[in-house]
């Protein structure tokens, strides 16, 4: 399984352009020139990760607004964090021991 744990925060790429077009939602990494694509629900978790910045926000945000298992819900979301980390979409950071 992912390394990605509650605390661990999630950061948008500096040199990423994001535009929502009618729900959906077209990233742009400037830098590499790489285009990647998000659906309806890809690009509310987008939005939600810039406002929250925790994966455990941004999960309680999910399982708040959709009706998915808390489980289907952080297996969805380490999925795409994964997806956008192996783009250089975003980074993220883990929190520090004891934190």
């Amino acid at each position: 399984m992912s390394a990605l744990s509650d605390d661990t925060t999630i950061f948008h790429g500096g040199d990423v352009v994001f535009r929502n077009l009618d729900g959906e939602a077209v990233l742009v990494d400037l830098k590499a020139g790489i285009y990647f694509g998000l659906d309806e629900v890809g690009t509310r978790i987008w939005e939600w990760i810039g406002e929250h910045g925790r994966v455990g926000s941004v999960l309680d945000a999910i399982v708040g607004t959709y009706e998915v298992s808390r489980e289907q819900a952080r297996q969805d979301l380490v999925h795409l964090i994964e997806e956008l980390l192996e783009q250089g979409l975003v980074r993220t950071e883990q929190a520090a021991a004891g934190a």
